[in-house]
């Protein structure tokens, strides 16, 4: 394996990359195509950014990709219900004919990534086409399932990187060829993105794309649970069929860097003072009465040296480090690579959540994975719970762990920048 993680794929099969008839909003039906759009679902804070989305207008896709109701079962039928109507009146229409998707990203500060959307055949594990870095929520799968079984849709791009073979390769000149065009859709979100997306319908290059991608291998940056959600309902259905493949936005990060950020931790219902009191003898505890970015910086700084943390919660910020050794060789299993047991991941979900809070990593009821970093702070001052706030892992150990077939545990990176979900959605029965 390349020092991507991911490698052209030799006697095994490679990706498979289809065409699909993408459905898009009609913007002469909507307020603006930014104000549709949403960061994928997991990423939404709840309930601000979800109440903020569902008022921006009334066909934001947050409507489909995370209902509202009082029961699981009544929340698909309203996102089917809805699905189902906006087709009926026109809000979204397919293509017209199949395509593969250019989608760029950029911003002011000179970031622009590139990718191809298109629907692509769902894998086996020990094929080696597509692999995880994550563990998974078995909840939360089960979840996605249901919601894309009542609505026969993919509703927003999961991330996958691989790694190209330079500027000559047949995707990257189709790319780069097909962006020079005016394209089918361009907007910029509130968050200072800009998004534009272009179809390739061209029977020759859609060919040569294909034939380059079977030549490799991908990683999960972001989606785990979308993926094994394919996974399952592929199990669930015929083959061959619309549902042994699903959607993806493919960047080669040779090309285009993503950047990993750290996902973190709202405990709910425990304490701050109660969180420390539990680290006495176990960690070193500092009070840092500073500004975050300080002592986001006083992370970064500890994490240099071995498994940091930065609870938060009761106004001011606490940075534990130095974990007592005999705790780590008692709580953190001995048969991992070194650089899995050495994750501050594992650290906090084998040692601190399991044997020193004893909060179970399953249940919603007991702790959320929230992307933003305030959001997460101001929410654990709110609600009188305890942020756990994480550093981010380099990219070079995801890809050596994945490259092991070693996952870390759940929600352990955030790779972006992600595709906003409601530019292109992707009907099964179209």
């Amino acid at each position: 394996m390349n020092t991507a993680g991911h490698s052209p794929a030799t006697t095994r099969r490679g990706l498979d990359l289809t065409p699909f008839r993408g459905l898009r909003y009609d913007p002469d039906r909507v307020g603006s195509l930014a104000a549709v759009t949403s960061p994928p679902y997991d990423v939404v804070v709840r309930p601000d950014g979800l109440h903020h989305l569902q008022s921006a207008d009334p066909y934001n896709i947050v409507r489909l990709i995370l209902p509202q109701a009082g029961t699981p079962s009544a929340r698909n039928k309203q996102a089917a219900d809805t699905l189902h109507r906006w087709l009926s009146e026109g809000v979204l229409a397919a293509d017209p004919q199949p395509a593969l998707y250019v989608y760029e990203q950029s911003n002011g500060d000179g970031m622009l990534q590139r990718g191809l959307i298109g629907a692509l055949r769902v894998s086996d594990p020990a094929e080696g086409v597509v692999l995880p870095h994550e563990d998974v929520m078995p909840h939360v799968v089960e979840d996605r399932a249901d919601l894309m079984r009542a609505t026969s849709a993919n509703l927003e791009p999961l991330l996958l990187t691989y790694r190209g073979t330079g500027a000559t390769a047949d995707t990257t000149v189709a790319i780069e060829r097909t962006a020079e065009r005016p394209p089918l859709l361009s907007t910029t979100t509130e968050d200072g993105f800009s998004h534009r997306l272009w179809a390739i319908t061209d029977p020759t290059d859609v060919a040569r794309i294909q034939e380059d991608l079977a030549r490799h291998q991908a990683l999960i940056a972001d989606g785990h649970h979308r993926w094994a959600t394919y996974r399952r309902l592929r199990a669930e259905h015929p083959s061959p069929g619309p549902w042994d493949y699903g959607l993806v936005l493919l960047v080669d990060t040779a090309r285009y860097p993503l950047r990993v950020r750290a996902i973190h931790r709202l405990l709910h219902g425990l304490p701050v003072a109660d969180a420390l009191s539990a680290l006495d003898g176990l960690f070193r505890v500092q009070r840092l009465d500073v500004p975050l970015p300080a002592a986001q910086e006083a992370l970064a700084d500890a994490a240099c040296a071995g498994n940091a943390f930065l609870l938060a919660g009761d106004g001011t910020f606490h940075l534990v480090d130095r974990p007592d050794p005999d705790l780590l060789t008692r709580t953190i299993p001995a048969d991992r690579p070194t650089a899995w047991r050495t994750l501050d991941a594992t650290v906090l979900h084998a040692t601190l959540l399991d044997h020193v809070w004893h909060i179970p990593e399953d249940s919603p009821d007991h702790i959320a994975y929230i992307h933003d970093t305030a959001a997460t702070v101001e929410k654990a001052e709110r609600d009188g719970s305890t942020a756990v706030l994480m550093h981010a892992v380099r990219e070079e150990v995801v890809r050596d762990l994945a490259r092991q077939g070693v996952t870390m545990p759940r929600k352990s990176t955030s790779f972006g920048p992600k595709p906003a979900s409601g530019l292109v959605l992707r009907a099964l029965r179209v």
